[in-house]
C-alpha cells in the first residue's frame, strides 16, 4: 500500500466511530494545552521577576545590616547587626572611585492626609540618586533635589495612585500634606507603575533620607543602592564596599552585600526548575492520554476483526497491518496535539489580557516537547494494538462475524 493509501485508511478509520475518536482526540489536546499553559505560567513568572529586578536599575549592589550566616539550629537566618547602617556610611562609600552613584533607603509606615482626606501610606526616605538608580519617571513636576545626605528638607514626591486619592484631578504641586506630625510640600508625582518587588511605587510618599530618619526616630537605613560605574568593576567595588564598613565599624565584617545579577541567576535556576517541573506534571496527562489511545485501538482491533482478516487474507504482510494502526494512532496523537496547542495559545491569550503585567508565555522547548511526547505516546501505546491486530489469523478473524 502507498502512504496515501495508508493514510486514507486511517482517516476512514477514525470517521467509523466518531464518538471514539472524539475522545481520543479530546484527551490528547487536554493534555497539549496542559503543558502549554503550565509551563507559560511557570516561565511567566521567571519573565516577570527578570523584569522586576531590571526595574530596579543596572550593575547595582544592595547592601543590607547583619552579616548573612548561620546562627545554629535552625536554618540559615540573618546573623545579629554588631551596628547599624547610617548616613555618614552612605557617605563614606561615595569615597570608592567604582561608584557611579548610591542610594540610602529609610522605609516606613505613616498616615499621610492633605484637608479632612488621611490615609496610611509607605514612606520612603532616600536622596535624589534614588531617581536614576531606580529608574524611577514622573508625570509631573521634579524629584528630590540635590542636598547634603545628612539634611532634612520639607520636600516629598507623590506616587500616582497617592496622588489621586488625595487631591484627584487638581495639581498637588506646591501643596503642603501632613506626614503624621510632620509636614512636607509636593513638588513632584511619579508615573503611574505597577508593584515591583512587593513595593507599589503608586502607593509610596518619598521624601529625603534625613527627613524619614527624624520622622520615624531612627538613625539607621534600611537597605543602601549603590550602583557601580560598570559591570566589570562589581566585584572591586563589593571588595570596597565591605572594606570601608569594616573600617567604619571597627574591623568587623557585618554586612550582606547582594549583586543584583547574583539575585538574578539565583531566581532564574529556581524559575526555570519551576517551569521543567509543572512541564512534567502536565506531561502526565499525555501519558493517560497515549493509555486511552490503547485500550481503545484494543477495543477497535477486536471490532475489525473481519476487516483484518480480510487484509491478511488478500496477503497483507504483518508489517503492514502494524503500520495502519500505528497510522491511526499517530493521526490521532497529531491531530490532538494541534488542537492541543491551539486551545493553550488561546489560553495564554485570554489569560494574557485579564493579567496585562504578568509575561504569560510558553518557552519554545515545551511547544515542541508537548508535540513530541504526544506524538511519541500515541507510537507507543498504539504498538501493542497494531501488534495484537497483526497476529490474528485471517481465517479465525473472517469466520467470526
Amino acid at each position: 500500500m502507498r502512504i496515501n493509501d495508508v493514510i486514507q485508511f486511517a482517516f476512514h478509520a477514525m470517521q467509523g466511530y466518531r464518538t471514539r475518536t472524539y475522545l481520543m482526540l479530546l484527551a490528547m489536546a487536554i493534555g497539549v494545552a496542559s503543558v502549554v499553559l503550565l509551563t507559560s505560567l511557570g516561565e511567566g513568572a521567571r519573565l516577570y521577576v527578570t523584569q522586576q529586578f531590571s526595574s530596579l536599575g543596572t550593575n547595582l549592589l544592595i547592601i543590607l545590616p547583619g552579616r548573612s550566616e548561620t546562627t545554629g539550629g535552625m536554618p540559615p537566618m540573618m546573623g545579629e547587626t554588631p551596628r547599624d547602617l547610617t548616613l555618614q556610611d552612605v557617605a563614606a562609600l561615595q569615597r570608592s572611585r567604582y561608584v557611579k552613584q548610591l542610594a540610602p533607603i529609610v522605609v516606613g509606615a505613616a498616615p499621610v492626609s492633605y484637608q479632612q482626606l488621611e490615609r496610611e501610606v509607605m514612606i520612603m526616605g532616600s536622596t535624589a540618586s534614588l531617581y536614576s538608580v531606580r529608574q524611577l519617571k514622573l508625570s509631573r513636576g521634579q524629584f528630590l533635589p540635590e542636598l547634603e545626605i545628612t539634611r532634612a528638607s520639607p520636600e516629598c514626591v507623590l506616587g500616582h495612585t497617592l496622588y489621586k486619592e488625595l487631591f484627584g484631578n487638581v495639581s498637588p504641586l506646591g501643596k503642603w500634606v501632613r506626614v503624621s506630625e510632620y509636614r512636607c510640600r509636593v513638588i513632584g508625582v511619579l508615573e503611574e507603575e505597577g508593584v515591583s518587588l512587593g513595593m507599589h511605587m503608586g502607593e509610596v510618599l518619598i521624601m529625603h533620607a534625613a527627613s524619614a530618619q527624624t520622622l520615624f526616630n531612627v538613625n539607621s537605613v534600611f537597605r543602601i543602592l549603590v550602583e557601580a560605574q560598570s559591570q566589570e568593576v562589581m566585584e572591586k567595588l563589593r571588595q570596597d564596599v565591605i572594606k570601608i564598613i569594616s573600617a567604619r565599624h571597627d574591623g568587623e565584617d557585618d554586612i550582606t552585600v547582594l549583586s543584583q545579577d547574583a539575585l538574578l541567576k539565583t531566581f532564574d535556576r529556581i524559575l526555570t526548575a519551576l517551569t521543567y517541573s509543572l512541564g512534567g506534571i502536565a506531561a502526565i496527562s499525555l501519558l493517560v492520554a497515549g493509555i486511552m489511545i490503547m485500550n481503545v485501538m484494543l477495543v477497535a482491533a477486536a471490532q475489525r476483526t473481519t476487516e483484518i482478516g480480510l487484509l491478511k487474507a488478500l496477503g497483507a504482510p504483518r508489517k503492514q497491518i502494524i503500520m495502519l494502526f500505528l497510522t491511526e494512532s499517530a493521526c490521532l496523537s497529531l491531530i490532538g496535539a494541534m488542537l492541543g496547542l491551539f486551545f493553550g495559545l488561546a489560553g495564554n491569550w485570554v489569560l494574557q489580557h485579564y493579567f496585562p503585567d504578568f509575561p504569560f508565555q510558553a518557552p519554545d522547548w515545551a511547544l515542541w516537547s508537548a508535540v513530541g511526547v504526544a506524538l511519541g505516546t500515541g507510537l507507543l501505546f498504539g504498538l501493542l494494538p497494531a501488534r495484537h491486530a497483526a497476529n490474528l489469523d485471517p481465517v479465525l478473524a473472517l469466520s467470526s462475524h
